[in-house]
């Protein structure tokens, strides 16, 4: 048996995936794991740090969401400093997620997925890209283009820089919103409405075209996490903590983020530095939640604006009132658009969101705090213990990727066994275990899904544990 040495890049969650699928002694697909290989180690290195500095490093865990971090770095920090910040602070923070959400969401359905859905599974691997839509379709690659533009610009207006920004802070916001910005952004806005609404009705003939994918990407019951807002409507930065299940009841409602481990374990497997978190109450591996935006809709009882209300009630016609596939986290992401470019339409029209009292000051009040904040891809916990100097003692972060991962290996496993006959593996077949993986938006996929496709290592091994058959995609 060869072996093969890797050494891949030192990130935290990486771009490089590895898939091993076991067969029974039938030769028919047992189980299928997701590996991830990199070491993810911002907890320990960030041992000894101010706490001050913590938003400016948790916000390099991941490009193209640093903003959840910078927001949930920031409100563990302002728990231990024990502020609350100004209201016009808090609306400029909701406005940068809301343009976070938008930048996000479009990149993982326009760059990373859309290929798939508007090329077709089958499609020349070399042009099943963002580069072959752009080829294919400039009209619809070019919108994609400039609604992520447009959530980045909002970011910079607000916090000086698109990736990696300055402009959010322990007890605030830096940088006030100006009137030229704000013009800007409402000039602009109903071009991204558009965008996003032609986008929803394209979907819903993906959905049509594509029964069988929809049914079987990762169609099985689950619990459900995340943040709503008063009245059940859909939240993405404060709120109360909410999990459901499959049927739609409330198993859990008003949990406290500072009492995150009461109801949330972390599982440990071989083979993957990818940790396995799961709802405590029900035990490992029975207590599988999904994060993301298709818990945000399945746990809501509306989303909360005029447009995004009505879309809300065809998703849930055609996914049901409790989506259950994986497969409609695409439909869930340009709903939550939709919602997200509504909300920025109302925050520009409140007055305050130009006020320049924006920050709250304090010093050390506490020893420890839980921040917490909806990501894009879910709700994301940060936990730090300081000493009296506010050095940081130790740091737990949990993060949508790494909730989502039971319900990953599982989605492999299922859509493996739907199309996996015999020995072989034909590229489309590939394209779609990958594909499910995708649906997730995982921040292992951030960094090489951009030229669509992500490097994989799928192993196809026997009862008696041989490798039959190993392909390799760089």
């Amino acid at each position: 048996m060869s072996q093969k040495i890797l050494i891949d890049p030192v990130t935290r969650i990486g771009g490089h995936g590895k898939i091993s699928i076991n067969l029974d002694a039938a030769g028919e697909v047992e189980r299928a794991q997701f590996h991830v290989s990199e070491y993810r180690g911002f907890e320990k290195f960030c041992e000894g740090r101010p706490m001050w500095e913590l938003a400016g490093i948790t916000a390099r865990i991941c490009g193209i969401c640093p903003v959840s971090h910078l927001l949930a770095s920031s409100k563990t920090v302002e728990k231990i400093m024990g502020v609350q910040i100004p209201s016009a602070g808090k609306k400029l923070r909701r406005l940068i997620n809301s343009a976070q959400i938008v930048q996000s969401h479009a990149l993982s359905f326009f760059h990373l997925s859309s290929p798939d859905f508007f090329l077709g599974w089958d499609y020349d691997p070399a042009k099943r890209n963002i580069f072959g839509l752009m080829a294919n379709d400039p009209e619809i690659a070019r919108a994609g283009i400039r609604l992520r533009q447009f959530g980045q610009k909002i970011i910079e207006f607000l916090a000086g820089r698109k990736i990696h920004s300055a402009g959010i802070v322990p007890g605030g916001m830096e940088f006030p919103l100006t009137e030229e910005a704000r013009q800007w952004i409402l000039d602009r806005l109903p071009e991204e409405i558009e965008t996003t609404r032609k986008t929803i009705a394209i979907f819903k003939k993906v959905l049509d075209k594509y029964p069988e994918e929809a049914n079987i990407f990762g169609n099985f019951p689950t619990l459900y996490m995340g943040l709503v807002g008063e009245d059940n409507v859909w939240e993405n930065y404060e709120g109360k903590i909410r999990v459901t299940d499959s049927e739609g009841n409330i198993i859990a409602d008003d949990l406290n983020e500072d009492n995150y481990q009461d109801f949330i374990g972390e599982a440990v497997e071989p083979g993957t530095y990818l940790k396995y978190p799961y709802y405590k109450p029900w035990g490992y591996p029975k207590g599988d939640y999904r994060v993301g935006p298709l818990a945000r809709l399945n746990i809501c009882s509306r989303m909360g604006t005029i447009k995004a209300d009505r879309e809300l009630l065809e998703y849930r016609d055609r996914a049901g009132v409790v989506a259950t596939s994986s497969f409609y986290f695409h439909y869930a992401r340009l709903v939550e658009i939709l919602a997200s470019l509504e909300r920025i339409e109302q925050l520009l029209d409140d007055s305050e969101i130009l006020s320049t009292r924006i920050r709250a000051t304090a010093g050390i009040n506490n020893l420890e705090g839980v921040g917490v904040s909806e990501a894009p891809r879910g709700i994301l916990f940060h936990h730090y213990k300081v000493d009296e100097n506010g050095a940081i003692a130790k740091v737990n972060l949990i993060i949508a990727t790494g909730q989502n991962n039971l319900s990953m290996n599982k989605t492999v496993t299922q859509v493996a066994k739907h199309y996996i006959r015999g020995n072989d593996i034909p590229e489309e077949i590939i394209n779609r275990i990958e594909a499910s993986i995708r649906a997730f938006d995982p921040c292992l996929g951030c960094t090489t899904h951009a030229t669509g496709q992500m490097p994989l290592h799928i192993q196809l091994l026997s009862s008696e544990g041989e490798i039959v058959n190993e392909i390799w995609r760089d």
